[in-house]
């Protein structure tokens, strides 16, 4: 369960920084109107673009720990917490076009069975 919980986090942290990149960060650059900060937009531009991936870097960190740790029901409960409020969020915000809720809320019910699971 937990290494198919992992596999969802990297595919989805993969597809998050490659599609966000192209689609979202590339298109927004090329606008003009970005707020300056010391002079330029260019601290604009990379803060966001590391906000950005640095949440692609959080869900590998989840995936590896999903994996080293299977034994521990705090662990897996936070996540399961996680991602049921992340699949919360993205399904509401989005009213359900964003499809990521599915994989969170996937990933929930994962980590949540495999912390009932535990003696």
């Amino acid at each position: 369960m937990l290494i198919f919980a992992s596999l969802l986090l990297v595919l989805i942290a993969l597809v998050h920084s490659v599609l966000g990149e192209r689609f979202i960060l590339r298109p927004l650059f090329k606008r003009d109107n970005l707020p300056r900060l010391f002079g330029n937009d260019s601290f604009t531009k990379s803060t966001l673009r590391f906000a950005w991936h640095i949440t692609s870097l959080a869900w590998l960190g989840f995936a590896a720990l999903l994996l080293m740790l299977p034994d521990s029901r705090p662990l897996l409960l936070t996540s399961t917490v996680v991602f049921f409020t992340s699949g919360l969020l993205a399904a509401c915000y989005t009213k359900g076009k964003h499809l990521s809720w599915l994989v969170f809320f996937l990933i929930a019910a994962l980590t949540l069975t495999q912390a009932c699971t535990l003696s």
